[in-house]
């Protein structure tokens, strides 16, 4: 039998970037966005907060985009501040590139197991399923959803009775899955 287990996030993550106020690396994403269109032309940003002094940085959305082609509906998210916005904007790989920043997942998001038990069962297969792009080590997640040691699970691949078609070393944020043998 197939157990399902999620990796869900619990609040958005930090913004790994520096602060030029303070030299701060880390930043919280406001949920606000500024939005100026200048005649025929629109500019969108995110406002992020530093965490140590609340100086307020700006991640770039839009720039200098035609304001006939954004989506109305992406218009009226930037002017209703849409917090889910903000979450699909922070794990846009372009909104990354073009500011220049990472994401700062830890105590972020939590594993839900839908309660399994399987203390008796010889074989457990489980299929980890990811509703963002959260990097997390395998190992980590295996051992807090089996209640086992990391060091529990490093000898169980070692061993070969911990297998999966992806790296268990490392980090995902892909869905995968894993066989464990008892």
């Amino acid at each position: 039998m197939l157990e399902n287990w999620v990796v869900i996030p619990t609040c958005l993550p930090l913004v790994l970037r520096r602060c030029h106020a303070c030299a701060s690396e880390r930043f919280r994403a406001s949920g606000r966005f500024r939005v100026n269109a200048n005649h025929k032309l629109i500019d969108a940003w995110l406002l992020a907060l530093c965490t140590a002094c609340g100086e307020t940085a700006k991640l770039t959305v839009l720039e200098r985009g035609k304001v006939r082609s954004v989506r109305p509906e992406l218009l009226d998210r930037l002017h209703d501040n849409d917090p889910g916005l903000t979450a699909e904007l922070l794990q846009d790989p372009v909104v990354q590139r073009r500011n220049r920043i990472a994401l700062d997942w830890d105590n972020a998001w939590r594993l839900d197991t839908g309660g399994s038990q399987h203390p008796d069962r010889e074989v457990i297969d489980v299929s980890v399923r990811f509703t963002a792009r959260i990097p997390v080590r395998p190992v980590r997640l295996i051992a807090e959803g089996c209640g086992l040691s990391r060091a529990e699970v490093e000898r169980l691949i070692t061993e070969g009775k911990l297998v999966s078609a992806v790296r268990l070393t490392g980090k995902v944020s892909d869905d995968f899955t894993f066989t464990l043998k008892h």
